[in-house]
């Protein structure tokens, strides 16, 4: 069973950057598409960014196209948000997905394994 932990979140200013990370243990990512989501308190969980399984084809969510940057270690079973000009409405928690097969990647309903978040407030 494949376990999911985010980490690099924290408290910025309007304007600054912050890395995320998604550590997996358990087993290898390298077959699975993953996907960055975010949730804001009141608000659905909403898909911020996706990778192939193997790093060749991403998406983004308009909102933090120019922004944001997602990315893969496959060899360090790790994935990575690089996001930059973060704004105040970038504030929520922060999960990584992942899923077997690449289809409707924007659902969060489609992944099968989920970390447990890490927060990322942005003060303006």
């Amino acid at each position: 069973q494949v376990q999911l932990e985010e980490s690099g979140g924290g408290l910025v200013q309007a304007g600054d950057s912050l890395r995320l990370s998604c550590a997996a243990s358990g087993g290898t990512l390298n077959s699975y598409y993953m996907g960055w989501f975010r949730q804001a308190p009141g608000k659905e969980r909403e898909n911020v960014a996706g990778i192939s399984w193997n790093g060749v084809s991403t998406t983004y969510a308009d909102s933090v196209k120019g922004r944001f940057t997602i990315s893969r270690d496959n060899a360090k079973n790790t994935m990575y948000l690089q996001m930059s000009g973060l704004k105040p409405e970038d504030t929520a928690l922060y999960y990584c997905a992942a899923v077997r097969t690449a289809a409707s990647v924007w659902r969060a309903s489609r992944y099968d394994y989920w970390g447990q978040g890490t927060q990322v407030t942005v003060s303006s």
